[in-house]
């Protein structure tokens, strides 16, 4: 029993652990090299990587997706892409692809006069399943060894966590306070049973011998 129990545990945060690293904001400093459009197929089992903006993408197989292409400064490719998000999950409530696409695009630069940015995502990159990271944001900053704190994953992170607190605790006082106490009150009347009926039994057992013994 105590092995499923940690068993659903482990399961449990490590699927929170993988949507909130999935969903919270990422970002990468980065020099814009080419941004193009592509139509991609949507098959079912990646599907839910990729923005559903309108309900009419939730029947299409394929659709036009625009990407931004960007080196990062050890040299190491990474792609975007560029979708809104509209009152889907994540919760971004990106509306503005049109405006990113073009900032994308005015940032481009070369490697002998380049132009560094820090481009706010979520998401994965996975070249096997083509799963790219989204593009919510993009802010030039003066260099690649610019240091940018992330603030906001810091207070979700500390208040998502001190709301699990807060729910543990008066958890476990309410299980200490009622179901602890009523399965002791359940326990003790089993066992009061119990010895109501070993008592019982004993004396029919004493009454039968008596009678043996006449």
């Amino acid at each position: 029993m105590a092995y499923l129990k940690w068993a659903f545990i482990i399961i449990f945060w490590g699927t929170i652990a993988v949507i909130l690293q999935y969903s919270l904001p990422q970002r990468d400093i980065v020099r814009v090299v080419n941004t193009y459009e592509e139509r991609q197929d949507l098959n079912d089992w990646t599907r839910i990587f990729w923005s559903e903006p309108d309900d009419q993408s939730t029947s299409l197989s394929n659709r036009d997706v625009q990407f931004i292409q960007a080196v990062r400064a050890n040299g190491k490719p990474i792609v975007y892409r560029n979708e809104d998000t509209s009152w889907g999950w994540p919760p971004y409530f990106k509306f503005d692809t049109a405006n990113l696409y073009t900032e994308a695009n005015d940032a481009i630069s070369d490697k002998n006069n380049p132009e560094w940015v820090a481009v706010t995502h979520y998401g994965w990159r996975n070249e096997f399943m083509s799963i790219f990271p989204n593009a919510v944001f993009i802010k030039h900053v003066d260099g690649p060894d610019v240091r940018i704190i992330p603030w906001f994953n810091i207070v979700f992170l500390t208040v998502f966590f001190a709301i699990v607190w807060a729910i543990w605790v008066r958890w476990r006082r309410f299980r200490q306070a009622k179901i602890d106490q009523m399965l002791e009150n359940v326990e003790d009347g089993f066992y009061a049973a119990g010895d109501a009926i070993e008592e019982k039994r004993n004396g029919l057992r004493r009454w039968m011998d008596s009678w043996k013994s006449k």
